[in-house]
């Protein structure tokens, strides 16, 4: 990190995918002299930001989340657009390493001048979206990058952490044997707003079609999202460009309906009050465990809890309450 940060401030400016990558790194750094330049550099990038549309895409592994990414970049770009990709992998629970190495499977959307791809390591941290993906997608904008794309594990929480920071949360579905709303989690079918039905061939198109109906009848009992948005179930193949092109015109649908519903900045900025809180809660607990005396209190009420001696959330309170009597 021995780059400027001016000069990665004005790489990002110019859209320099060398500098942008190099940005993004200073953005993931744990280390407190690179999160106090990665402070300055978002700071002087914000007035850049917030013009992209942000997409969220999930689905179970093996749904075709990449190739459905890879096609559909191609297709904005064919439209004019610049496409940012945030492919959020696992980690190794052993070396925090990214396993999937989404830019490899990428390799045509890799090769446009138009697309950045940067796969970020989760880290371990909840549901699969690295805790700086937010801070990421402001770099991408920052850029001018006009659609974020961001990519999940497609487990856990991951629905819900990818629906606090997009504009759109798009759910691939396959079609499988038995009941085809199985393992569909009421939760996620309250947040989605858009579901493509991928990997439709004319062997299974019936099957594809009756799938479609299941999916709209379950859809017909959950409330609006969105005023005025039934969420469309849409059938297609990612691999053979079938369906694509609508679920692009679909999305400039929803876009613009929160933007006439004055929805879309007020939701904005409640996922910027998410991030606010989830920093707020980050740091605390930085500059607790920072001091020796509050880290043993920390450690040892952790100790108690984990070893069942107390209920977590009394021993939590507990040392909340010891740290602000600080104060």
């Amino acid at each position: 990190m021995n780059i400027s940060t001016e000069t990665l401030i004005e790489g990002i400016k110019s859209g320099d995918k060398r500098l942008i990558g190099k940005a993004i790194t200073l953005v993931e750094s744990k280390k407190a002299e690179h999160r106090e330049r990665a402070e300055i550099l978002l700071k002087e990038i914000m007035p850049f930001t917030g013009k992209s549309i942000r997409i969220g895409i999930t689905g179970v592994p093996g749904a075709g989340k990449s190739t459905f990414i890879e096609n559909f970049g191609r297709l904005a770009i064919k439209k004019g657009k610049k496409v940012a990709v945030l492919a959020i992998d696992p980690s190794s629970t052993l070396n925090k390493g990214s396993i999937l190495g989404d830019k490899t499977r990428m390799e045509e959307l890799a090769k446009e001048d138009s697309a950045f791809i940067r796969p970020s390591p989760s880290s371990g941290f909840l549901g699969g979206v690295a805790n700086t993906t937010f801070e990421t997608m402001l770099i991408c904008e920052a850029a001018g990058y006009d659609y974020i794309l961001i990519e999940t594990v497609g487990v856990g929480q991951s629905e819900v952490l990818v629906s606090d920071i997009t504009d759109v949360f798009l759910f691939l579905k396959i079609i499988g044997g038995g009941d085809e709303l199985q393992g569909i989690k009421r939760g996620i079918m309250e947040m989605v707003d858009l579901i493509f039905i991928n990997k439709v061939d004319e062997a299974n198109s019936n099957k594809a079609k009756s799938t479609k109906q299941e999916l709209l009848r379950a859809l017909f009992f959950m409330p609006e999202k969105e005023k005025g948005w039934k969420t469309p179930v849409l059938l297609g193949s990612a691999l053979n460009n079938q369906g694509l092109e609508e679920v692009f015109e679909k999305i400039q649908d929803f876009i613009a309906l929160k933007i006439k519903n004055n929805s879309f900045s007020r939701i904005r900025e409640q996922q910027a009050e998410k991030r606010f809180e989830y920093w707020v809660q980050q740091l605390i607990l930085q500059k607790t465990r920072q001091e020796s005396a509050m880290e043993n209190s920390y450690e040892r009420h952790k100790k108690n809890a984990s070893e069942l001696k107390s209920n977590p959330s009394t021993e939590a309170k507990l040392f909340v309450e010891k740290l602000f009597k600080r104060g």
